[in-house]
């Protein structure tokens, strides 16, 4: 089925949270759900546990997924829903499915909050490699977390969204990362920060008279063609508030710093092969790794 948002679920925390969240982004999106889940052909349930029956297995695999499914009925009765289990290697699987989908939705694993790492082989695997955008939730996910404090002081459901997130390149910016990052922030009518770094100057550069004065100039080169790229978005989304925000430093470290509060992080991973094979980039890497909101990856050519 095309026009869905698919979510790959194995029973684990942060596959159900990836079904809760993908639940709520097909109802922005107006799309119908699609739970996915894979079969290996030697499932790790049977390898760690022999004494495990196939028949048991798929005893277990289809009460998950009627479990799963009922639970979005419950919960959102008016969301067209479908239900598939597929058999073969996880991650290949789930790159053939996310070429038939809007997007892909997957669990990553939290492990120790934000300073650790939160992503596991697979979903770095099918990052990697799947050609439509990937979406990244940590095991906790709620829907209050995407959502501004109400008075009281407590995030709620019912708050305006949190920001959205972009990492721009404006030296190779891509229009199917930035709409997919301006029609994030439309549809949860949320402002969308646009995160840019440029190289911090080396140290010697603070040794000389005027170089407070060339900096500034630097700053307000870079901050101008930030704007430059984000110009004909702001035009084709002009209900939605941009933040730029345009600074020196790590982009990576940057990013991650900017999306502490944010709602949605969305970063660009190029479709392209190097010698050592696909390559995440360092930028969408560390992305996946610590930033404690769901990670839109979005590959582009």
């Amino acid at each position: 089925m095309s026009g869905t948002v698919t979510a790959g679920i194995d029973g684990s925390p942060e596959s159900r949270a990836a079904v809760e969240w993908a639940a709520r982004e097909a109802l922005l999106r107006g799309l119908p759900l699609k739970i996915v889940y894979v079969r290996e052909q030697v499932p790790r349930r049977l390898a760690q546990n022999p004494l495990l029956a196939p028949e048991s297995y798929q005893h277990w695999a289809d009460q998950m997924m009627w479990e799963c499914a009922e639970g979005m009925r419950l919960r959102h009765p008016d969301i067209a829903l479908v239900t598939e289990q597929l058999t073969g290697t996880v991650a290949d699987v789930l790159c053939e499915v996310a070429g038939l989908a809007e997007l892909l939705v997957l669990g990553s694993r939290g492990l120790g909050g934000i300073g650790g790492f939160m992503a596991g082989s697979m979903s770095l695997a099918v990052v990697a490699r799947a050609e439509r955008p990937v979406v990244l939730v940590r095991a906790g996910e709620q829907a209050a977390d995407e959502h501004e404090a109400d008075r009281t002081g407590v995030p709620s459901a019912a708050a305006p969204f949190r920001p959205v997130v972009l990492g721009v390149d404006i030296e190779d910016p891509d229009d199917t990362v930035l709409e997919f990052a301006f029609d994030a922030a439309a549809r949860r009518k949320a402002p969308l920060r646009a995160v840019h770094s440029w190289p911090e100057p080396p140290t010697s550069f603070y040794r000389f008279a005027g170089d407070a004065e060339l900096y500034d100039s630097l700053a307000q080169g870079q901050a101008a063609l930030l704007s430059k790229v984000l110009r004909p978005w702001r035009q084709k989304f002009p209900d939605v508030e941009v933040i730029e925000s345009s600074r020196s430093g790590s982009a990576a470290q940057n990013l991650v710093e900017d999306s502490r509060d944010a709602s949605l992080a969305v970063v660009g991973r190029p479709i392209r092969s190097g010698p050592f094979g696909t390559r995440i980039g360092h930028v969408a890497h560390a992305a996946i790794h610590h930033i404690a909101a769901p990670v839109a990856v979005v590959a582009h050519g």
